[in-house]
C-alpha cells in the first residue's frame, strides 16, 4: 500500500494509536531483521503486531489487547494455544532434558502414533520442518525412480527450498528466483492447478520422478482441487511408475485425523508433515511406503547394494517436540478435534457471507474443513456474491490476487475489532474456538467492511 494511503487512512491511524508497544518493538526489530520480521507472512504495514502470550483461541499483544486468533501458529495449533495436556507433556519432557544427541523412547512412541493414523505411513523419518520434509520427499522420489523431473502445480506452496521457490507466488514461468541455480528449476515442471492435459503432457517422455501437491488445493485450499483430480494423479503415477507426494504440512491431522489422504480416500506414496504433527513446536516428518523409505536404511543399503541417502538434522525428533507431538496426536486420534474445527468453519463461512449480503459487498467467503478464505474480487466483477461464487470457476491468478489495498485494510480493521486473520486473507480454525469467538469474528468483519466503505475502499 502506498505511503500516502497509509498516512491518510483513519484505519491505519487507529491501528497506530492502539498498538504503540508493537510500534516500538517493530522499530527495534528493523535494526536487526530484514524488514523487521522473521517470516514473510508476518509482514504488515505500517508494522507487525507483536504478541506476548496466548491461551485457547485467544492471544494478547504487547499493549495488552486481546484477539480471537486465526493465525493459529500458521496452522499448527488446531488444539489452540497452550493446551493443558500438550503443555504438561512438554513440561515433563523439559525436566528430562532438551536434547540428548541420541535416540530416545519418545521418538518411537511419536512415530508409532503417526503410523496408526496416517494411511501411507509404513515408515517415518523425522525432520525439523516442513521445508526439510519436502526436500527429502523430492530426493527420495528421484532416487527411487532414477529420474529427475518433478511435476508441481502453480500456486502450491512446498516450503522455501530451491526446487520449490518458483511458481508459488512469483516466477510462474518456472525461472529461478534470486539465489537459485537455473539447473534446479529446469528439472521442475510447473503445471496449472487441476490441468489434466498439462499433467499428461509432462508425463509423455516418462522422465517424471514424482508429482507433489497440496491435496486440498494451494494455500490451504484457496485454489481448490477439482473433483477426481487426486485419483487422476494417483492413476497417472501408477501407470508411469512415478511417486505421488501429498504435502500435508497444513492438512495433516487437520482435515481428518489421518490427513487429506484419509478424507479423500486417495493414498500417496509419500506424505510430508509439520505444524500439527509436533503439537505446535518445531518438527516435521516424511512418511511413506517402506520400499521408498528404505533408501534411508543402513542395513537395507548394505543388503541390497545401493548407496544410502544421507540424512542428518541436529533437531530431528527433538524430545520436547516429540512429547508435544505425541500428546497432540493422541488427543486428535481419540476426540472429535477435526470435526469440531470443521463444523466451526462451515458456520463461520456462512455467517460471514451473510454479512457480505447485508452490506452489499461483492465478495465471497469460501473454503473447506477448518479454514476460510475471503475472495476480495480483485477485478471488481459486479456479479460476484456468496450466492453464486464457485471458486473453481475462477482461474488461479484471480483467486490468488487481491483488490488493491483491500487485504491490508481488512486485516487491520479486523485487528482493531479484536480479531487477527491471516493475510490470504482468511484463517486457520482450532477445535477450541467458541460460539462467542464466532460472533465476535462476524461482528468484526461487518465493522471492518463499514470502516473500509467510509474510506472509499468498497
Amino acid at each position: 500500500m502506498p505511503d500516502t494511503a497509509l498516512s491518510n487512512s483513519a484505519i491505519i491511524a487507529a491501528y497506530r494509536a492502539r498498538t504503540p508497544a508493537s510500534a516500538e518493538w517493530a522499530e527495534r526489530a528493523r535494526q536487526t531483521f530484514p524488514s523487521g520480521i522473521t517470516h514473510d507472512s508476518r509482514h504488515l504495514s505500517p508494522y507487525a503486531l507483536y504478541i506476548t502470550h496466548g491461551k485457547g483461541s485467544r492471544k494478547w499483544d504487547a499493549d495488552g489487547n486481546e484477539y480471537v486468533d486465526y493465525f493459529g501458529g500458521h496452522g499448527a495449533l488446531i488444539l489452540g494455544h497452550n493446551h493443558p495436556r500438550v503443555l504438561a507433556a512438554m513440561q515433563e519432557a523439559l525436566a528430562d532434558g532438551t536434547h540428548f544427541g541420541a535416540s530416545h523412547p519418545r521418538e518411537v512412541q511419536w512415530a508409532e502414533q503417526i503410523r496408526k493414523m496416517v494411511p501411507c505411513a509404513e515408515r517415518v523419518r523425522f525432520t525439523s520442518s516442513g521445508t526439510e520434509a519436502t526436500m527429502m520427499a523430492l530426493r527420495l522420489a528421484r532416487a527411487f525412480t532414477g529420474r529427475d523431473t518433478v511435476i508441481r502445480f502453480r500456486t502450491h506452496f512446498h516450503g522455501w527450498n530451491d526446487h520449490m521457490a518458483s511458481g508459488q507466488a512469483v516466477h510462474m514461468d518456472g525461472t529461478p528466483t534470486p539465489g537459485v541455480v537455473s539447473g534446479i528449476t529446469a528439472a521442475t515442471v510447473l503445471v496449472d492447478p487441476n490441468d489434466r492435459a498439462g499433467v499428461e503432457q509432462a508425463f509423455a517422455d516418462h522422465s517424471v520422478a514424482g508429482v507433489i501437491l497440496e491435496p486440498t488445493g494451494s494455500s490451504t485450499g484457496m485454489v481448490p482441487i477439482a473433483p477426481g483430480f487426486l485419483q487422476f494423479l494417483r492413476d497417472q503415477c501408477d501407470k508411469d511408475g512415478a511417486v505421488l507426494i501429498f504435502d500435508e504440512v497444513v492438512t495433516g491431522f487437520r482435515v481428518a485425523p489421518g490427513g487429506a489422504q484419509q478424507a479423500t480416500g486417495v493414498t500417496p506414496d509419500l506424505g510430508t508433515f509439520a505444524k500439527i504433527i509436533a503439537g505446535g513446536l518445531p518438527g516435521g516428518a516424511i512418511c511413506g511406503k517402506e520400499a521408498i523409505l528404505e533408501l534411508l536404511d543402513f542395513e537395507k543399503a548394505a543388503e541390497k547394494g545401493f548407496e544410502k541417502i544421507g540424512h542428518q538434522g541436529t533437531y530431528n525428533a527433538n524430545p520436547v517436540s516429540a512429547a508435544a507431538g505425541l500428546a497432540a496426536l493422541e488427543i486428535i486420534a481419540n476426540e472429535d478435534v477435526c470435526g469440531k474445527a470443521s463444523a466451526f468453519g462451515e458456520a463461520l463461512r456462512g455467517e460471514m457471507n451473510q454479512v457480505l449480503r447485508e452490506e452489499g459487498v461483492p465478495w465471497a467467503v469460501y473454503g473447506e474443513h477448518s479454514s476460510f478464505h475471503v475472495f476480495t474480487n480483485p477485478k471488481g466483477r459486479p456479479d460476484v456474491s456468496p450466492d453464486n461464487f464457485k471458486p473453481l470457476d475462477f482461474a488461479y491468478p484471480e483467486l490468488k490476487a487481491n483488490a488493491p489495498g483491500a487485504v491490508q485494510k481488512l486485516r487491520i480493521g479486523m485487528i482493531l475489532n479484536g480479531v487477527d486473520i491471516m493475510g490470504w486473507p482468511g484463517g486457520n480454525i482450532s477445535a477450541v474456538h467458541t460460539d462467542e469467538d464466532r460472533a465476535k469474528t462476524v461482528d468484526a468483519f461487518r465493522e471492518s467492511l463499514r470502516m473500509m466503505k467510509a474510506e472509499g475502499d468498497l
